[in-house]
This record gives structure tokens, C-alpha cells and sequence, in this order.
């Protein structure tokens, strides 16, 4: 195989945005691990000075991850961020209004690898989020097992990340003014695992309880559906049966998380290495399906604003997929 190398007249700009995308991707792959190993070492050469305070005020500060969290607009102003957002570029499309009076929860699709759509629109100052939708703060939900991390929690957090538990998602959606949005990725982990280019595998069928806390708040739900997020990696090939799809299986099961066997582009050349490629991530966020407040919904109603979901996150789909190069012929898996 012949190896294509990057060209040494690089633009600057297009220099950072790599560092930008490098460090994102390092920040998801090693960041945990190395607050995890940090506390470690402090315990081992007892700077008790340094982690016993901390150790005491993180038991203080546990619930803080399903109580809103603790986002940064400095940290959500990092200029890394608009590298990071123009690399691949990322953008938000809105197709229709929102009343800033009410909550509403948008389900995100499909997961990808690293799910960097979602965050580069929702986690970040320099997306057209606040521009699109004025007066509303998002959330996005991500698995509470990142923010038993000490440290890496910190900085999860600052982005405005927060946990997907029911418990966190009812405090988004309980603020009473209204202008909250809850951004849950459905498909989790497990979709990861499919998230092959060309792929549009959705798992929903299963996922019911996002239906139910929008009954119990009468939350309106959004389809969204981030189209380029399955073109960033390539993964190697494990389809269900395989071995590889068993043992990844198992241990998403076990951890909690997937672990996808991904790969792209390298810094200096473009075959192989951990970079995703340069694909256009466009975001499209649908219309609103109101929403009822039912305190406590039947299976019926639950069932029935599942299905109604599902068929208008399928419309979504249909409406916009040849703007952005999908045959006609393709059309959403759900599973």
C-alpha cells in the first residue's frame, strides 16, 4: 500500500485545526486515564496536602454531574474549540422554531465513533447554537461512568456536559421558565459499534425511557440527526457474530462503554493513524413533536409517542439526505 503523506506547505490554519482535532480526540482516548493515574501517584507519595482536600470536597461536590453540572463559558470559549469546529467544519441546521418557554429533549443521531457533532455544536462557543436557538441552554448527556473520574470530571463538566442519568435529565427538564434543552445521544455505546461509513443503523427500537421522562415533564422531542458522523472513522470490520462483535459486546456490558476498533488519517500522513478525516458533519435539528405533560404514562402512550418519534426522526432523514450526498436509495436501519 502505498502511503500518501500530508504536503509540507501546509496553511496554519489548517495546522491547528489538526493540533485541535488531536488533542480532542487524546482528551477522549487518555484524559481519564491520566487524572486517574495523577491521584494515584499524589496518594503513593502522600501529597496528602494536595489530595485529601480534593478527596473531601469531590464527596461533597458527587451529585453535581445530575444537578445541572458546572459549565465554563471560558473553557467553552477556548479558541482550540473553533480549530476543532472548522476542521471538519462542523455546522447546525435549524428547521424550525423553538418557544424558549418551553423544555424540550433532543434525541441525537446516530452515535459515530466519538460523537463529535454534538459536541462541537453543544459543548462549545462557536457553533451557531446560540445564534439558531436564543434563549435556551443545552445539555448534553453523556454516561455518568465519566464522572467518577477524578479531575477529568472537572473538565468534562466545564463544557456543559452533564449525567444522562433520570435523575439529571428530570433536573434539566424540570426548570419551569422553560429554555432547556436536553441533548441524549439514543443510540449509546452499543450504536458506536456500527458506526461504520456508509451505515445508518440506529438503535431505538429498545430505547424507550427518553419517551417517558418527556411524557412525565411534557417536554416536546426533537429528531436530530448529524449527517457525516459516520464518515470520520473506519472501523475494523465486525459484523454481529463475529468474534469480535461478541467480545465487544461483553465487555460494553461489563464497562458500560464500547470500545470500537477504529481508524482514519495520521498528523503527517493520510492512510492510517487515530485523526478523523476531513468530513463535513452537518446537523440538522427537525421539528418539535408536542408533548403532553402525563405524570404517569401508560405503556400505550409511551408506545405510541415512540413510534411517532421514530417516523418523524425517519422524515428528517428523507428530507435532507441527498443535501448531503446520500443515495436515494439509502435509508435509516432501526434496531
Amino acid at each position: 500500500m502505498k502511503v500518501e503523506f500530508a504536503p509540507l506547505n501546509i496553511p496554519l490554519a489548517r495546522r491547528l485545526q489538526t493540533a485541535a482535532v488531536l488533542q480532542w480526540v487524546l482528551s477522549f482516548l487518555l484524559l481519564a486515564q491520566v487524572c486517574i493515574g495523577i491521584i494515584v501517584i499524589l496518594i503513593i507519595y502522600n501529597f496528602w496536602f494536595l489530595y485529601v482536600p480534593y478527596m473531601t470536597w469531590l464527596y461533597f461536590d458527587w451529585s453535581t454531574p445530575e444537578q445541572g453540572g458546572r459549565r465554563s463559558n471560558w473553557v467553552r470559549s477556548w479558541t482550540v474549540w473553533k480549530y476543532f469546529k472548522d476542521y471538519f467544519p462542523i455546522h447546525l441546521i435549524k428547521t424550525w422554531d423553538l418557544d424558549p418557554s418551553h423544555n424540550y429533549v433532543f434525541g441525537f443521531h446516530p452515535h459515530g465513533v466519538l460523537v463529535a457533532g454534538a459536541f462541537g455544536n453543544f459543548c462549545t462557543n462557536y457553533s451557531d447554537f446560540e445564534e439558531l436557538f436564543p434563549g435556551f441552554t443545552a445539555y448534553l448527556h453523556v454516561l455518568p461512568f465519566w464522572f467518577c473520574c477524578p479531575l477529568f470530571r472537572e473538565y468534562l463538566m466545564s463544557s456543559g456536559s452533564v449525567s444522562v442519568s433520570k435523575k439529571s435529565v428530570s433536573h434539566v427538564l424540570s426548570k419551569e421558565e422553560g429554555g432547556n434543552i436536553s441533548i441524549i445521544v439514543l443510540g449509546g455505546a452499543e450504536e458506536s459499534l456500527d458506526a461504520h461509513p456508509g451505515k445508518f443503523t440506529l438503535f431505538i427500537r429498545q430505547r424507550k425511557g427518553f419517551v417517558k421522562i418527556a411524557l412525565t415533564h411534557g417536554a416536546s422531542l426533537v429528531p436530530v440527526f448529524s449527517f457525516g458522523e459516520n464518515e470520520l472513522f473506519k472501523q475494523v470490520n465486525n459484523p454481529e457474530g463475529s468474534w469480535l462483535r461478541i467480545v465487544q459486546e461483553k465487555l460494553q456490558k461489563i464497562m458500560g462503554f464500547a470500545l470500537p476498533l477504529f481508524h482514519a488519517r495520521g498528523i503527517f500522513q493520510y492512510n492510517f493513524g487515530l485523526m478523523p478525516y476531513r468530513k463535513p458533519i452537518h446537523t440538522v435539528v427537525g421539528r418539535p413533536i408536542p408533548v403532553h405533560q402525563t405524570l404517569h404514562p401508560s405503556p400505550e402512550q409511551i408506545e405510541e409517542l415512540h413510534q411517532t418519534y421514530m417516523e418523524e426522526l425517519r422524515k428528517l432523514f428523507e428530507a435532507h439526505k441527498r443535501k448531503y450526498g446520500i443515495p436515494e436509495h439509502e435509508t435509516l436501519i432501526f434496531k
